[in-house]
């Protein structure tokens, strides 16, 4: 006899059931490695950030500890030679969440974005006369190329200030046309979409509907469980649009104690309780797990927020304050810093006293991971616990 899977969820459960599902609560699967990570995500966040590391790094260390940097990135791109045709990707950068890694066998499920930017009324860049058609026929020509080598990527020291040719490479990537194959000291190396996806993913035939019940869905495996607005944001579609599909999505409704909203779990989540092993660590601030703010002070009774773009004297946290994670819960954060071989915690904040191990085994891995040798704390948003906290430190050290 089949047991039935629960409608109810106690906030406890939800907030298990969405750290499953995010790859942070049981045993990873090392062999599929970041591969595996990047396809049980659906979706890795690229940011131009570099702290102890750039966030795409941060995503798969958070869940299979110390991983080789150079093994991330192989594992996103197979390695392109510029000027010569490149290899198919396992991935491909698009606009997800934000600007994303994206599992290449998701390609034709972007078909319903790429319509919706060919049908694009106005742009913030004009395109000018025959850029287009010549950025195509260089690329057809030479293989991946840079933007530089297009022709340049500025025309003036103003961010906004694109020359033709890259806005024109920048539209042929919205459009599906041209495919970013790898980023190469966080430059885009382009190619032709019709050389770097496989044959058997390179169409657009699937049709609106069919895309976003796709993508409701595996935002849904992703999350484990999520409200409407939750499932919404992971690849930004717009709430009408999960509305059209999610009931066909296969996803399932539940309700969530104390969420107050109508909530929709993956049905495989379900089926078992979610036990195993917590991982203790540093979060990007881009990892999905809290990327959106509502659903993370909701799971975890925890405000976050990145402070990289407000003025200094403002922030409150740090400039890239990571939350830390440990035993299923958001337990302090962490700004960190590196000088020479020394992770620096420029300021720390704890939960209290309970959470100077977690935060010190946190920042023992990640100094590793980076090759630091040393962790000096210089300021803890409680002062009493910065002895205990440092103490901790050089024990674990010793």
């Amino acid at each position: 006899m089949t047991t039935p899977r629960p409608t109810d969820l106690t906030a406890d459960e939800a907030r298990r059931i969405a750290l499953r599902a995010q790859g942070l609560l049981g045993t990873p699967n090392r062999k599929a490695g970041v591969r595996g990570i990047l396809r049980h995500l659906g979706a890795v966040q690229l940011d131009t950030i570099s702290v102890l590391a750039r966030s795409h790094e941060l995503i798969p260390y958070a869940r299979l500890g110390a991983v080789g940097r150079r093994t991330v990135e192989n594992a996103y791109w197979t390695t392109a030679s510029i000027g010569a045709p490149s290899t198919r990707p396992h991935a491909f950068e698009y606009w997800s969440h934000a600007a994303c890694i994206l599992p290449i066998e998701e390609w034709p499920h972007f078909a319903f974005r790429r319509r919706a930017y060919r049908n694009r009324p106005h742009w913030n860049h004009e395109l000018p006369d025959g850029a287009y058609d010549q950025v195509i026929k260089q690329l057809r020509a030479e293989g991946p190329l840079t933007a530089t080598q297009l022709g340049g990527a500025k025309r003036t020291s103003d961010w906004w200030d694109w020359s033709g040719a890259k806005v024109a490479v920048e539209r042929a990537l919205m459009y599906g046309e041209v495919v970013c194959v790898e980023r190469r000291g966080w430059k885009r190396i382009y190619d032709l979409a019709e050389r770097a996806v496989p044959d058997a993913l390179l169409h657009d035939e699937f049709d609106d509907t069919e895309c976003l019940r796709r993508l409701v869905r595996l935002a849904g495996q992703s999350l484990g469980v999520g409200t409407r607005a939750d499932i919404a944001d992971y690849h930004r579609l717009k709430g009408e649009q999960v509305d059209a599909v999610i009931a066909d999505s296969g996803l399932v409704p539940v309700t969530v104690e104390g969420w107050g909203k109508p909530a929709w779990a993956d049905p495989a989540a379900l089926e078992t309780p979610p036990r195993g092993r917590h991982r203790t660590t540093l979060l990007s601030p881009f990892d999905s797990l809290i990327w959106e703010r509502a659903r993370t002070e909701r799971i975890f009774g925890f405000t976050h927020r990145l402070e990289a773009y407000v003025p200094k004297q403002k922030r409150v946290y740090g400039y890239f304050a990571m939350p830390v994670l440990a035993g299923g819960r958001l337990v302090g954060r962490v700004d960190p810093a590196r000088e020479g071989r020394t992770l620096v915690a420029k300021q720390v904040t704890l939960d209290g006293p309970k959470a100077v191990p977690a935060v010190a085994q946190a920042l023992i891995e990640a100094a590793s991971w980076v090759d630091c040798t040393n962790v000096r704390v210089e300021r803890v948003d409680a002062p009493e616990l910065h002895a205990p906290l440092t103490t901790e430190l050089a024990r674990a050290l010793a």
